[in-house]
Protein backbone atom coordinates (compact mmCIF):
# COMPACT_ATOMS: atom_id res chain seq x y z
CA UNK A 1 0.00 0.00 0.00
CA UNK A 2 1.27 3.45 -0.87
CA UNK A 3 0.51 6.43 1.32
CA UNK A 4 0.80 10.07 0.43
CA UNK A 5 1.69 12.63 3.06
CA UNK A 6 0.17 16.00 2.13
CA UNK A 7 1.66 17.92 5.08
CA UNK A 8 3.19 21.27 4.16
CA UNK A 9 6.94 21.32 3.90
CA UNK A 10 9.42 23.16 6.10
CA UNK A 11 8.61 26.83 6.57
CA UNK A 12 9.61 28.81 3.53
CA UNK A 13 12.64 30.91 4.18
CA UNK A 14 13.25 29.55 7.68
CA UNK A 15 16.06 31.35 9.48
CA UNK A 16 19.28 29.40 9.68
CA UNK A 17 20.59 28.46 13.12
CA UNK A 18 22.62 31.22 14.79
CA UNK A 19 25.99 29.62 14.08
CA UNK A 20 25.13 29.24 10.39
CA UNK A 21 23.86 32.81 10.11
CA UNK A 22 27.09 34.05 11.65
CA UNK A 23 29.10 32.22 9.00
CA UNK A 24 26.93 32.93 5.96
CA UNK A 25 25.85 36.49 6.71
CA UNK A 26 28.64 37.83 8.91
CA UNK A 27 31.55 35.93 7.38
CA UNK A 28 32.65 34.40 10.68
CA UNK A 29 35.28 31.71 10.02
CA UNK A 30 34.91 28.11 11.10
CA UNK A 31 37.48 25.30 11.15
CA UNK A 32 35.26 22.90 9.20
CA UNK A 33 34.49 24.82 6.03
CA UNK A 34 34.89 23.39 2.55
CA UNK A 35 33.82 25.01 -0.72
CA UNK A 36 33.38 23.24 -4.04
CA UNK A 37 32.97 25.72 -6.94
CA UNK A 38 30.59 23.78 -9.16
CA UNK A 39 30.33 26.67 -11.62
CA UNK A 40 33.76 25.69 -12.95
CA UNK A 41 32.34 22.34 -14.11
CA UNK A 42 29.44 23.88 -15.97
CA UNK A 43 26.43 25.25 -14.13
CA UNK A 44 23.93 23.03 -15.90
CA UNK A 45 26.02 19.88 -16.36
CA UNK A 46 24.36 16.78 -14.84
CA UNK A 47 27.82 15.45 -13.92
CA UNK A 48 27.90 18.19 -11.26
CA UNK A 49 25.66 16.05 -9.07
CA UNK A 50 28.06 13.10 -9.05
CA UNK A 51 31.02 15.44 -8.50
CA UNK A 52 29.21 17.05 -5.58
CA UNK A 53 28.53 13.64 -3.99
CA UNK A 54 32.23 12.71 -4.29
CA UNK A 55 33.21 16.04 -2.74
CA UNK A 56 30.86 15.39 0.20
CA UNK A 57 32.32 11.91 0.72
CA UNK A 58 35.95 13.10 0.61
CA UNK A 59 35.31 16.12 2.81
CA UNK A 60 33.33 14.33 5.50
CA UNK A 61 35.81 11.45 5.59
CA UNK A 62 38.58 14.01 6.12
CA UNK A 63 36.61 15.61 8.96
CA UNK A 64 35.93 12.23 10.57
CA UNK A 65 32.19 12.71 10.00
CA UNK A 66 31.70 9.94 7.47
CA UNK A 67 28.78 8.55 9.51
CA UNK A 68 26.54 11.23 8.01
CA UNK A 69 28.03 11.06 4.50
CA UNK A 70 25.20 9.05 2.92
CA UNK A 71 22.48 11.42 4.16
CA UNK A 72 24.56 14.45 3.21
CA UNK A 73 25.11 13.06 -0.29
CA UNK A 74 21.35 12.63 -0.75
CA UNK A 75 20.63 16.16 0.47
CA UNK A 76 23.37 17.65 -1.70
CA UNK A 77 22.17 15.69 -4.74
CA UNK A 78 18.68 17.17 -4.35
CA UNK A 79 19.89 20.72 -3.71
CA UNK A 80 22.34 20.69 -6.64
CA UNK A 81 19.73 19.19 -8.97
CA UNK A 82 17.19 21.84 -7.93
CA UNK A 83 19.75 24.59 -8.51
CA UNK A 84 20.34 23.28 -12.04
CA UNK A 85 16.67 22.76 -12.86
CA UNK A 86 15.06 25.74 -11.19
CA UNK A 87 17.80 28.10 -9.99
CA UNK A 88 19.44 29.14 -13.23
CA UNK A 89 22.51 27.00 -12.58
CA UNK A 90 24.52 25.93 -9.59
CA UNK A 91 27.33 28.23 -8.43
CA UNK A 92 28.91 26.41 -5.50
CA UNK A 93 28.47 23.82 -2.79
CA UNK A 94 29.68 24.60 0.71
CA UNK A 95 29.91 22.22 3.65
CA UNK A 96 30.12 23.66 7.15
CA UNK A 97 30.65 21.66 10.32
CA UNK A 98 29.77 23.02 13.74
CA UNK A 99 29.89 20.65 16.70
CA UNK A 100 27.29 17.92 16.13
CA UNK A 101 25.78 19.64 13.07
CA UNK A 102 26.64 19.75 9.39
CA UNK A 103 25.29 22.36 6.98
CA UNK A 104 25.07 21.78 3.24
CA UNK A 105 24.73 25.08 1.37
CA UNK A 106 24.12 25.30 -2.38
CA UNK A 107 24.25 28.65 -4.17
CA UNK A 108 22.31 29.25 -7.38
CA UNK A 109 21.53 32.23 -9.62
CA UNK A 110 17.85 32.67 -8.77
CA UNK A 111 16.18 34.84 -6.17
CA UNK A 112 12.98 32.83 -6.44
CA UNK A 113 12.18 30.69 -3.40
CA UNK A 114 12.43 26.93 -3.75
CA UNK A 115 9.22 25.37 -5.00
CA UNK A 116 7.57 23.80 -1.97
CA UNK A 117 4.11 23.02 -3.32
CA UNK A 118 3.00 19.45 -2.85
CA UNK A 119 3.30 17.50 -6.09
CA UNK A 120 0.46 15.56 -7.60
CA UNK A 121 0.48 11.99 -6.31
CA UNK A 122 1.37 10.70 -9.79
CA UNK A 123 4.00 13.36 -10.61
CA UNK A 124 7.46 12.10 -11.56
CA UNK A 125 9.18 15.11 -10.01
CA UNK A 126 8.66 17.44 -7.08
CA UNK A 127 9.56 15.40 -4.03
CA UNK A 128 13.21 16.41 -3.63
CA UNK A 129 12.62 19.02 -0.94
CA UNK A 130 10.53 16.50 1.00
CA UNK A 131 13.58 14.26 1.04
CA UNK A 132 15.71 17.19 2.21
CA UNK A 133 13.17 17.91 4.95
CA UNK A 134 13.10 14.27 6.05
CA UNK A 135 16.89 13.99 6.32
CA UNK A 136 17.67 17.37 7.84
CA UNK A 137 16.86 18.96 11.17
CA UNK A 138 16.00 22.22 9.40
CA UNK A 139 16.38 23.80 5.97
CA UNK A 140 15.64 27.04 4.20
CA UNK A 141 17.11 29.70 1.97
CA UNK A 142 18.46 33.21 2.14
CA UNK A 143 19.52 35.88 -0.31
CA UNK A 144 22.56 37.46 1.28
CA UNK A 145 23.93 40.64 -0.21
CA UNK A 146 24.25 39.19 -3.71
CA UNK A 147 21.84 38.33 -6.43
CA UNK A 148 22.35 34.64 -5.67
CA UNK A 149 20.24 32.43 -3.42
CA UNK A 150 21.73 30.17 -0.77
CA UNK A 151 19.68 27.04 -0.05
CA UNK A 152 20.85 25.33 3.13
CA UNK A 153 20.07 22.20 5.09
CA UNK A 154 21.40 21.25 8.52
CA UNK A 155 21.95 17.62 9.40
CA UNK A 156 22.78 16.07 12.77
CA UNK A 157 26.29 14.69 12.40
Amino acid sequence: MTTFDARPQAPSGARPPGWLSAILLDGRPTPCDAVFPLAELGQMEPACVASARRFVDRTLTGWGADGVAFEAQLVVSELVTNAMRHGGGVVQLRLLGHGPELACVVTDHSQAPPMTASPDIFAEFGRGLRLVEALSTTWGWIIAGTRDKLVWAVLAA
